[in-house]
């Protein structure tokens, strides 16, 4: 079944994208922008575009390009800041949390930077109808639209493994970055949309039991096993007290490295040339942080949730019961996985210790794609509650900067980071001999330094996106 579209009464305001000398409302004025300019609607108008959508994505495009601020990297650096007799308990607990936070969990577990691409990915789904919906109005046919999807997924694809070969003696063929993922499960998700949203459910559901079954029933040989062992510790120089044996018992199907993902690109990524000197008749046999291509399944099943929240938001179901679906489904979600998996639980409770299928990001496990979705949906209720429903958007106008020009930031911040830190070193060690002050040592020398130099650089980037912005410039796929 189609999305329903909006038809609201004709003194009900809906949006259309077009450009305007004047800015949307709490925005800082400046010279003219695109903006989403207010219109009467007419019967069978959809709202095409959402200010919500777009400050989440720039939220979280903003978290992916700031590299974390630093904070873990501070903390590695001096340890004192968490264990020194002479920092406060209240410091300690502030620096032990942002090093959590804004790094990746060693495996199992959750932290607020392991939601960043999940969130990236949901979006996808979000956005789907609504992209959908403006190609139609468009004129676009449903070939054209379908052609489109196909040719998004294989620059997606592309777009991926191109900036994962910066720096690589040869083309990096590998399919983990955030864009090859989505470009892989893209068409399947395209053809779930206009269908009906239990339609979209049941395939996600069948998804993320066909492969937990998988896990389920296939292991590693012994041999195998030997050989990764060997190779990680041996070649690559692994703690193998670190890299296997997350997990015992049924579980242990869900480790790293000897999962059944790794073991299928074991063979994968063997096809193609690859840039490490063979071992053992293969040039590949682990990716060092446990990510896997295969990752892209599940996935797919965050994207459909996305479709079917997009679904949802251009529905004529009211904005309170919008925000409503949204925030109960995110209950939903918390309840399965956390019953799944009970090593996720803030509190632990008296015989509550089993997982049927841990929560993992790395390998995006069925309960992380269930999990991590409750966050996303969470995330994007606030957003849309704050900004389609009461209105407050001025706030929110850097992260909307980034967020209709998240492809741009995304290669920026894979590209251009090394680059900006030492021209902001040359050109301010410029500024520091002629005028005598010390800016290069106060942003990038010093214990603070990894968090000021990040957030010098996430400034030149940002404004980067804003001067793209300024000049209606939008890169899009």
């Amino acid at each position: 079944m189609a999305p329903i579209p909006l038809a609201p009464s004709p003194a009900t305001p809906t949006y259309s994208l077009a450009v305007s000398s004047e800015p949307v409302e709490g925005t800082p004025q400046m010279a003219p922008p695109p903006v989403i300019q207010p219109q009467l609607a007419q019967p069978q108008l959809v709202q095409l575009r959402l200010a919500s959508l777009d400050a989440y994505r720039g939220f979280v495009m903003l978290a992916m390009a700031s590299s974390g601020f630093g904070f873990s990297t501070v903390v590695r650096q001096h340890p004192e800041l968490v264990t020194g007799e002479a920092t406060s308990d209240w410091s300690q607990w502030l620096w032990r949390t942002l090093a959590y936070q804004f790094d990746h969990v060693a495996w199992t577990g959750c932290a607020f930077w392991d939601l960043i691409q999940p969130s990236f990915m949901f979006m996808v789904g979000v956005s789907l109808p609504f992209s959908a919906a403006k190609r139609t109005a468009e004129g676009s046919t449903a070939l054209g639209r379908w052609l489109h999807a196909v040719w998004r997924s294989l620059v997606l694809v592309l777009l991926g493994i191109f900036l994962s070969s910066n720096g690589a003696p040869l083309t990096n063929f590998t399919y983990v970055n955030v864009l090859t993922q989505i470009g892989l499960g893209y068409p399947l998700l395209y053809l779930m949309n206009g269908r009906h949203w239990a339609a979209q459910l049941l395939l996600a559901l069948v998804i993320l039991g066909g492969y937990w079954g998988w896990f389920a029933r296939t292991g590693i040989d012994a041999e195998t096993e030997t050989l990764v062992r060997q190779y990680a510790t041996e070649v690559k120089k692994l703690d193998e007290a670190v890299e296997f044996d997350q997990f015992t018992g049924f579980a242990g199907r869900w480790n790293k490295h000897t999962n059944a993902a790794a073991g299928v690109d074991r063979w994968l990524l063997n096809v193609t040339p690859r840039p490490d000197e063979p071992w053992n008749g293969k040039a590949f046999w682990l990716n060092a942080g446990g990510y896997q291509t295969l990752n892209f399944v599940p996935s797919l099943a965050t994207m459909l949730f996305g479709l079917m929240a997009g679904t949802l938001l251009r529905s004529s179901v009211t904005p309170g019961g919008k925000v409503l679906r949204l925030l109960l489904a995110g209950v939903v979600c918390f309840a399965i996985s956390m019953a799944v998996d009970t090593s996720i639980w803030p509190v632990k409770l008296a015989g509550c210790d089993w997982s049927f299928c841990p929560i993992v990001k790395r390998i995006w496990t069925p309960t992380w794609a269930i999990f991590s979705t409750g966050w996303a949906l969470w995330m994007l209720a606030a957003f849309y509650w704050v900004m389609d429903v009461r209105g407050y958007r001025g706030w929110a106008f850097p992260f909307m900067v980034v967020g209709m020009n998240s492809i741009a930031m995304y290669v920026f911040a894979q590209l251009l980071k090394p680059w900006w830190s030492q021209t902001l070193k040359t050109h301010l060690a410029t500024l520091d001999r002629g005028l005598g002050w010390s800016l290069v040592p106060s942003l990038f020398e010093g214990t603070y330094a990894p968090i000021t130099s990040n957030v010098a650089v996430l400034l030149c980037l940002w404004l980067m996106c804003w001067w793209m912005w300024r000049q209606r410039i939008f890169v899009k796929v």
